[in-house]
């Protein structure tokens, strides 16, 4: 065999155990129940904060302590304890993206990211136009 075929071989094994382990590290979001039927085991949730159940939070008494509940796009809500400090904008967030665990029937969460509504949203409701949509003149 020449040499190029076996470079070529070993570049070939090498992209292939590359693209197998980002295949690992690569995740989807799970539902509320997918996390469920996964005790224990580190998911991402998409979700929305539960406006109308209680805010757990108290920056004097504990301030690495939050506690609230999560929906998901099925309906289905959960309790999350998450021991940080509470991110600023959590209420004002379109979508949660909860990284963590369900355990013990609530979900331990490790990391939390917020999701706003687009600025553009609001100027499109109002009759403005996306920037990137601006009609070009004649």
């Amino acid at each position: 065999m020449k040499k190029i075929h076996i470079i070529l071989l070993v570049l070939v094994a090498g992209s292939i155990a590359v693209l197998m382990s980002f295949l690992k590290t690569s995740s989807t979001y799970d539902t509320i129940e997918t996390a469920m039927a996964k005790p224990g085991k580190f998911v991402h949730l998409m979700a929305k904060l539960d406006k109308t159940q209680p805010i757990e939070y108290d920056a004097v008494k504990n301030p690495n302590f939050l506690s609230f509940t999560a929906v998901d796009s099925t309906g289905k809500s959960m309790k999350v304890i998450y021991r940080n400090a509470k991110p600023d904008n959590l209420e004002l967030s379109d979508k949660l993206v909860l990284k963590g665990k369900y355990t013990d029937g609530l979900f331990d969460c490790q990391d939390i990211q917020t999701k706003c509504p687009s600025k553009y949203k609001e100027e499109q409701a109002k009759g403005g136009t996306h920037p990137g949509n601006i009609p070009q003149s004649k």
